[in-house]
């Protein structure tokens, strides 16, 4: 745990204001069964997946490279300022909040509320840095000195209402995920491919995170029987995750193979280790001598 902490805090020195799934899950992995992820405190829950479905990586050979770009720091201010918005306006100490999970332990409601809320409060319309402003009652100098950070001085407008409906959306499917998985109802694997197709829909469009790529390969992979399928990581480029019925995976990846790869010479060129099936392995090792 101490070292994950420490990761995920070494990558924000080159400007990325990451999260710390990735390290998080590379240090306490086990083998045979997948964790739920939660912080403050940093902990892991072991959630133990359905049997007759493999999950599938498939890499949409697009690249983004987050350090040089601002796509991702933008999402993360655009979450702080919802956050900072749904505090005041629901009469919170705004200035102290800084994660919309703030909001919602401090009005002690759950995540289906916090999305009524959002609904109640924010517009769906891109805000301005003076209505921002206006909003939280500070000038243009306190905002920009306060609370955007440096790479983010010239940005003019924020979606906020997408944002948050985002996050509080993603967090409610997680936990439905877990809930699925405990209880094993008869539909399991249909029950938990529609999250993962929710979740696809709403990275695309209300976190906007995905890319053409992406979409793309969501789409053939559950045109040839995943039974969901969505981006993973950080968006923009990478890959995706889909969960197919294992008694079709052969044939799965063999059609994969030839709607997405082979009509690309980049793609065919690294597609050996572009898709492949998975399942929940163990973490990272360090040995120390005696």
């Amino acid at each position: 745990v101490e070292l994950a902490e420490i990761c995920t805090k070494s990558e924000r020195y080159i400007g990325t204001e990451g999260g710390g799934m990735d390290q998080s899950i590379s240090f306490l992995a086990e083998e045979g069964t997948a964790k739920l992820i939660e912080f403050s405190p940093l902990r892991a829950t072991d959630v133990r997946l359905p049997s007759g479905a493999t999950f599938v990586i498939a890499n949409s050979c697009v690249e983004m490279n987050k350090a040089a770009t601002s796509h991702y720091n933008i999402r993360v201010m655009e979450c702080r300022l919802a956050t900072k918005l749904l505090s005041k306006l629901k009469g919170l100490e705004w200035r102290k909040m800084l994660r919309l999970h703030d909001v919602q332990t401090k009005l002690g409601v759950s995540l289906e509320e916090m999305l009524t809320i959002v609904e109640e409060v924010l517009h769906p319309e891109p805000y301005s840095t003076e209505e921002i402003c206006k909003c939280l009652g500070i000038s243009l100098e306190e905002l920009r000195s306060q609370i955007l950070s440096q790479n983010m001085q010239d940005v003019s407008t924020f979606k906020l209402y997408q944002r948050a409906k985002h996050v509080y959306s993603e967090a409610a499917r997680v936990l439905e995920f877990q809930k699925i998985c405990s209880e094993a109802p008869a539909n399991a694997l249909q029950l938990l491919g529609e999250l993962m197709k929710q979740s696809h829909i709403s990275c695309r469009e209300m976190y906007e995170c995905s890319c053409p790529e992406l979409d793309r390969l969501v789409d053939i992979c559950l045109q040839f029987g995943a039974i969901g399928s969505r981006l993973t990581g950080a968006g923009w480029g990478g890959c995706t995750v889909s969960m197919v019925p294992t008694d079709k995976l052969n044939t799965f990846l063999k059609n994969v193979k030839k709607a997405y790869y082979q009509t690309d010479g980049q793609r065919l060129a690294v597609e050996n280790n572009s898709l492949f099936a998975t399942k929940p392995g163990r973490g990272a090792l360090f040995f120390v001598e005696a």
